[in-house]
């Protein structure tokens, strides 16, 4: 008689377990690099794709400089510590068209909210804060692309910029840090007011105070006392600071202006998560 077929050995119940349990989700730490390079990604395509936004913004930072710059640089009517006005101007005008883009980005949101791709968002296991981070660095992104066309502008227009590679590193972890936090402060707003029209009218309302209430313009020096105290306290001074010294050369505080920028960018971040189911409600 032929001997009976062995009997194939048992899978280990721990073998089994392997193969009936469902993989573990990643942890919210884990897919914070996920979500933000997802964001920028489609910051990019966007761009990449419909390039119009992107020339139409680069027409109020050129007729900045060769407007408000050029004629300033002649007549001399604002102490800039020996350097031409023009290039005392743009560092405040790449924060300046970089916060313009910023501040609007919570419209984007609410347009997500009314097109039902918010609520998709938050019953994910992906935790709102790294929802918030990943709108927040993808924002810094876009206006990153308009920072390096203002740049470009200036320099054909003789401004004298450095271009030392650490230091336009540092420029671009300045202008992504800062359009970060602009972006969170208009999430922040839109998950108060909930409604685009409200949300552009703060827009609106806030952008002109917070570029005149800066040094973009202007040193310090020159200002009257309760406006030095606004300047002390708006984050587009520590940008714009940054910027100066980061490009120009000029004195600067670096690693205050750095630990400015951090530190709003993480208190705008914190701001905007814990509204953003209020603004999906």
């Amino acid at each position: 008689m032929s001997e009976a077929p062995a009997v194939p050995q048992a899978a280990s119940a721990d073998g089994i377990g392997l193969l009936l349990q469902p993989p573990r989700p990643r942890a919210g730490w884990r897919l914070l690099p996920a979500r933000v390079g997802a964001m920028c990604a489609v910051e990019l395509q966007k761009l990449r794709h419909d390039r119009t936004e992107l020339y139409t913004r680069a027409v109020q930072p050129a007729l900045w400089l060769l407007i408000f710059g050029q004629t300033f640089t002649r007549i001399k009517a604002i102490p800039t510590d020996g350097i031409p006005y023009i290039d005392y101007l743009a560092p405040g005008i790449i924060a300046q068209s970089a916060m313009f883009i910023a501040i609007f980005y919570g419209i984007q949101i609410i347009w997500e909210r009314d097109a039902g791709i918010l609520n998709k968002l938050l019953v994910t296991p992906t935790p709102r804060s790294a929802l918030i981070t990943g709108k927040a660095f993808a924002a810094g992104v876009k206006s990153l692309v308009q920072a390096v066309v203002v740049v470009l502008i200036a320099a054909v227009l003789g401004v004298a910029l450095t271009w030392n590679p650490l230091k336009l590193l540092g420029v671009a972890a300045v202008v992504v840090l800062a359009s970060a936090f602009f972006s969170c402060l208009s999430m922040t707003i839109a998950g108060i007011v909930l409604s685009r029209d409200r949300l552009m009218g703060f827009g609106q309302a806030i952008t002109m105070p917070l570029f005149f209430g800066s040094n973009a313009l202007y040193p310090l020096s020159v200002m009257p006392g309760w406006l030095q105290a606004v300047s002390k306290v708006n984050p587009l001074s520590y940008q714009v600071d940054a910027l100066r010294g980061l490009l120009l050369g000029t004195p600067a505080h670096l690693a205050l202006d750095f630990a400015v920028l951090l530190v709003a960018a993480a208190l705008g971040i914190a701001a905007a998560s814990s509204l953003l189911g209020r603004l999906a409600r």
